[in-house]
């Protein structure tokens, strides 16, 4: 029970739970200008799991040229304490990623994918239509190790270059990832542009096509609307949420996007729904003002701001 938020039980086309997928500690020490210390990550990652969180993601195995500020996946993924009740996915980006990851003891790994042709050539490397023949023998080979593979669908609302996407693009990259064999999916707002009815359509139309109690959605707040979106997604039928403590992140690829739904506001809309999630604010809100002072700037979260 959080102070101030009466017990409630969820409306009817509400789900009574969902799964937070934290991306704090991988989609939002990424984008910081600085290089955190591995301890600093490992201890963070703990806390996550500690607070209740029943997945963190925990790093990326890219190239460190890359993505420098995750250069230390391996030293992370060696030194978190493993909770049997939370789930470590690891972001990959090809077969050598992954052989490091399943190295490091991952056995949950995403691939990330993109709706659009310029951001795939600009984060992928590679053309729309290349992507999935260099995902495919990742996915086979995860999946032969016995992991579990999600997929990331970045750009499904606006990219910053081309536009609006059409929702057939969308539709088409998520069918061709459960194809070769992506188990979860994640639509992500990349650059923060969504709008619930945006949202609503997406996810009308996706449903023919993907179950949607296999897919997440990733919303960032750039327009203020993430919680909105968030609530149009759970009245269409999505159980998994995306969010990242304190709001950390953004996009080193797309300079517009701002921060990611912030955990701790999700946590108090849902409390305030009657939707359970596990978490413990308290716990949640003391890890990101401790992640703040480190990072020497207040957090984004209302919520954070609100409660500390």
């Amino acid at each position: 029970m959080i102070a101030g938020l009466p017990e409630v039980v969820a409306k009817p086309g509400l789900p009574p739970e969902v799964t937070i997928w934290e991306v704090g500690a991988r989609d939002g020490l990424q984008n910081e200008p600085g290089t955190i210390a591995t301890d600093t990550k490992i201890e963070l990652i703990n806390r996550l799991a500690a607070a209740g969180l029943p997945v963190v993601e925990a790093t990326s195995f890219v190239r460190p040229d890359w993505v420098p500020q995750l250069a230390d996946a391996a030293e992370v993924m060696a030194g978190i304490t493993r909770s049997s009740l939370t789930r470590y996915p690891v972001l990959v980006p090809n077969t050598h990623g992954l052989e490091r990851a399943l190295q490091a003891g991952a056995s949950d790994v995403a691939v990330f994918a993109s709706a659009t042709q310029t951001f795939a050539r600009k984060n992928l490397n590679c053309d729309l239509g290349q992507q999935m023949e260099r995902f495919e023998p990742t996915v086979a080979a995860a999946r032969a190790a016995g992991a579990r593979v999600r997929g990331y669908v970045s750009m499904c609302f606006g990219d910053p270059w081309e536009g609006q996407v059409a929702v057939g693009d969308v539709i088409s990259v998520c069918e061709e990832l459960t194809a070769v064999g992506c188990e979860e999916l994640s639509l992500g707002d990349t650059i923060g542009v969504a709008t619930p009815g945006q949202v609503q359509r997406l996810l009308a139309d996706l449903s023919g096509s993907v179950p949607l109690e296999a897919v997440g959605v990733h919303f960032h707040n750039t327009y203020g609307q993430a919680l909105s979106n968030t609530y149009a997604s759970l009245e269409a039928g999505v159980r998994t949420i995306d969010a990242s403590a304190g709001g950390l992140g953004g996009c080193p690829y797309a300079k517009s996007a701002t921060g990611n739904l912030a955990t701790e506001d999700l946590v108090w809309m849902l409390t305030g729904l009657g939707v359970r999630t596990g978490v413990d604010l308290e716990q949640l809100v003391a890890t990101s003002v401790w992640l703040a002072g480190i990072l020497d700037r207040p957090s984004p979260s209302a919520v954070v701001r609100a409660l500390s």
